[in-house]
């Protein structure tokens, strides 16, 4: 049975890609993806070692959010439920020392109270290998406050939520009667139906004609030329959709998925025949193997070719669930069923 949905998921592929674009069933915001085969991850140059090899893998159809989830839609949910997000939440020194190395001393007390990441330019070139060059823990920064205490989201309603964990994004989805996507998933709605292309939208590079995602442009972390016109983020659907009509899938903020995240996955499953593949059963991170870590997708207005080329189809980024930044949220699937 697989082989046939293999075979006849080929040929869909070789199909007009007007033929997509002509077929696309939209619902309630949503796009509905046809089921495919498609070769994952990348073996280019300029892929990182967790996105090889690659490997075939089918994926049934699945409805998708047209967009990433906006302030407007997670106010209507704090709204009805009084749900408290993660980063409104004091961390908990019992709950952090597990996923770090033995004998990590404890920080000072001034650190464990309501807070998150935000985003500060550099005043030059930096350490690309330092993240806290331009990662700060802001006290009071969340997602109705995305820059800390001072700041909001008036006037924002269309853009993408921030500062949500892969708890939050759960909670959500339960909430509308959805779910976070897998890895597999995702990448095979990025890509569009297109075979072998590195962006959504193709293989064209993206600083070629009019700006095509919202991302850093320019000398990351400390000037931005801001050809995309957006230094944060960008309301929702301010550029093109790929060829399944999903708006964002590159840049503006990263995305969570389902899947646990495994540096070493692609190679322990590159020779299974794989249906709807939901990820490893455990994390690893040979960088951090004492923290557990969700898969996050997509790229984010930070994503730059000199430091994150997060934009491609086949990148894959990876966090801890209880984390949020400035420039992560989320975007939902439903089952057809």
């Amino acid at each position: 049975m697989l082989r046939l949905l293999i075979l006849a998921s080929i040929l869909f592929l070789g199909c007009n890609q007007d033929n997509f674009e002509s077929n696309i069933v939209k619902k309630e915001g949503m796009v509905l993806i046809p089921s495919g085969s498609f070769l994952m991850g990348s073996e280019e140059k300029f892929s990182r070692k967790d996105e090889s090899p690659k490997h075939l893998v089918y994926v049934d159809s699945f409805w998708i959010d047209q967009t990433e989830v906006t302030n407007s839609q997670f106010t209507r949910f704090v709204e009805a439920t009084g749900y408290v997000t993660t980063a409104e939440i004091p961390p908990k020194w019992e709950d952090i020392k597990k996923e770090l190395p033995p004998n990590t001393p404890r920080p000072d007390d001034s650190l464990f109270k309501p807070a998150s990441l935000i985003f500060t330019s550099s005043q030059g070139p930096v350490n690309l290998n330092y993240h806290n060059q331009w990662w700060k823990w802001q006290p009071g920064a969340n997602w109705k406050h995305p820059m800390g205490p001072d700041s909001n989201i008036e006037g924002k309603g269309d853009h993408p939520v921030v500062h949500i964990s892969w708890y939050d994004a759960i909670a959500y989805a339960k909430w509308v009667g959805k779910r976070l996507p897998t890895e597999a998933e995702w990448e095979w709605a990025a890509r569009g139906g297109r075979k072998n292309s590195i962006y959504p939208w193709g293989n064209e590079d993206l600083n070629s004609g009019s700006p095509k995602l919202n991302s850093w442009e320019g000398s990351f972390p400390y000037f931005n030329e801001q050809r995309d016109n957006f230094f944060y983020t960008a309301p929702v659907g301010s550029f093109e959709p790929n060829s399944f009509e999903l708006y964002d899938m590159a840049g503006n903020v990263w995305e969570w998925c389902s899947d646990w995240y495994d540096f070493n996955y692609y190679s322990k499953i590159k020779d299974q025949k794989l249906s709807n593949p939901k990820g490893p059963e455990k994390p690893y991170d040979p960088y951090q193997p004492y923290l557990k870590q969700k898969v996050m997708r997509g790229g984010s207005f930070l994503c730059n070719d000199a430091y994150c080329s997060g934009y491609r189809v086949s990148a894959r980024m990876k966090s801890s669930p209880d984390t949020g930044l400035q420039h992560t949220g989320f975007r939902l699937v439903k089952d057809i069923n």
